[in-house]
């Protein structure tokens, strides 16, 4: 096989040197195969070629086989190991809970149904006290919601009680007739029964007309609600003046210009003022004053 091997070689050799120089060695080539005794190569030589790749795969595939097969066996040992595993586990488990039941029993408990029942009123009992507290709560944020509903609703009561008094004063203001501004200054009255200034200013409006008790009866109504009302005492002065009764107006009239020194130049343009000298000469003194 060697002796083979050397000539496949050689021939090998050759062919390499004919590829170089084809041309110039070409009569050498001649002479050289001339004195060849034997065939460079022999039939044989492929066949072990074959057979030595038809072995080369023969063993791969036993060794895939044989790799297949270890694997196989490496999984199933694992499963196995898992099942006991897995039943030893289980196996434990149950022996927990009878020794688990047997402690219990020995502590007091007679069997696990006196265990469900415990922890039932137990769970009972919690419940019933988380309802009731949430209905406190609930009750409680009931009133809260009750109550804000009704400061919402007052609120929104006043808001419009106070533009529809708006509204009066304004007609009030425009209306050029002293019977149509008794009759709004009532209107008012109806909306704030404690308005101090819708009283003065219908006694205004009571003076204007001829009714200077009815002023008075007004006047001392809002002092009662507002005792530092000068607007009050100022229309008290009037109507008193109107009833000659002039001591009694003086006093009314300082203690509005007390109140506030605005009065000095109402009082000086108001004529029912003139007849009164006392008046008249508080009027000339605080002017000179100012």
């Amino acid at each position: 096989m060697l002796k083979q091997l050397k000539y496949l070689s050689y021939a090998i050799v050759i062919l390499l040197c004919a590829s170089v120089s084809a041309d110039e060695n070409t009569e050498g080539l001649d002479a050289t195969v001339g004195t060849l005794e034997e065939p460079l190569y022999s039939p044989f030589i492929e066949r072990y070629i074959i057979d030595e790749l038809k072995q080369l795969r023969t063993d791969q595939q036993n060794l895939k086989i044989e790799f297949y097969k270890e694997l196989t066996d490496r999984q199933l040992k694992l499963a196995e190991v898992s099942a006991t595993y897995a039943t030893d586990t289980v196996t434990y488990f149950f022996y927990l809970i009878a020794a688990t039941s047997s402690v219990l029993l020995l502590v007091g408990w007679n069997s696990l149904r006196d265990i469900r029942s415990n922890i039932e009123g137990h769970a009972e009992a919690k419940i019933s006290k988380l309802i009731v507290d949430y209905e406190a709560r609930l009750d409680q944020l009931e009133k809260s919601l009750v109550s804000k509903s009704a400061v919402i609703k007052a609120n929104q009561a006043e808001i419009e009680t106070t533009n529809e008094i708006q509204a009066l004063w304004l007609r009030a203001g425009q209306e050029s007739a002293w019977e149509q501004k008794i009759k709004i200054y009532d209107h008012i009255l109806e909306l704030r029964p404690e308005s101090a200034e819708a009283m003065t200013y219908k006694a205004d409006a009571a003076i204007e007309i001829g009714q200077p008790q009815l002023a008075i009866a007004l006047c001392n109504k809002a002092l009662e609600i507002e005792p530092d009302s000068g607007h009050a005492y100022f229309q008290l002065a009037c109507a008193f003046s109107d009833l000659q009764a002039f001591e009694i107006a003086y006093d009314y009239l300082l203690k509005a210009i007390t109140i506030s020194e605005d009065y000095r130049a109402q009082s000086a343009e108001e004529e029912r003022f003139l007849p009164n000298k006392k008046i008249m000469e508080l009027l000339g003194s605080v002017n000179s004053h100012g």
